[in-house]
């Protein structure tokens, strides 16, 4: 699922900013906040994904 691979991947990306912002380094925080929302933004297409996925399935007659 592609959209589940985009989440994982901005989730990786994350991670430096948020070690730095941790250690009190602003213009990181700043970058962390930006990609959580991107973060919450690919948790809710991944979201929509899997509930297709189940509206599909159940259109089949199940």
């Amino acid at each position: 699922m592609e959209a589940y691979e985009n989440l994982k991947r901005l989730v990786a990306a994350a991670e430096e900013d948020i070690r730095k912002a941790e250690g009190g380094n602003k213009a990181a925080g700043t970058r962390a906040r930006k990609t959580m929302q991107e973060i919450k933004a690919a948790c809710q297409e991944v979201r929509n994904s899997i509930l297709n996925l189940r509206d599909q399935g159940d259109s089949s007659g199940s």
